[in-house]
């Protein structure tokens, strides 16, 4: 029979430092942590993007990363724009063709005195107003 080698290889372990046990260690005083200042106390943790009081990269930039879903309606005052209270049927169509519009809109909300008489006109559900059931 064999006899196994159960001893441990040579610098397998090691002992663990001892800091802040006297001068004579090597470890003492300061106990590694250099001079005073704030890295030097217990609990120190420094904040997380913190660069020494100067404004973080995180707040220098711009936030990006969201836009809302949600659609706000155009607003157009009918005491301004007259001919749209002439017409027979109200579409987002006819509007923009009297009113210079943006391609991009797609909800128009009527304002003004009088706008909610013309909910009845109205025949496109992109066209709202105050008074439109």
């Amino acid at each position: 029979m064999a006899l196994h080698n159960l001893e441990k290889p040579n610098n397998s372990t090691f002992k663990k430092k001892r800091v802040g046990r006297g001068q004579g260690s090597g470890m003492g005083k300061t106990a590694s942590r250099g001079a005073n200042g704030q890295k030097s106390r217990t609990g120190y943790s420094k904040k997380r993007g913190f660069e020494g009081g100067q404004q973080p990269l995180q707040r220098r930039l711009p936030k990006v990363g969201f836009t809302t879903k949600i659609v706000k309606p155009y607003a157009i005052n009918i005491n301004k724009i007259k001919e749209i209270v002439e017409l027979d049927e109200i579409t987002l169509d006819a509007i923009k063709k009297i009113h210079k519009i943006q391609n991009s809109v797609t909800k128009v909300k009527l304002i003004g005195t009088g706008a909610s008489e013309l909910a009845s006109k109205i025949k496109d559900e992109r066209v709202i107003t105050s008074g439109r059931k």
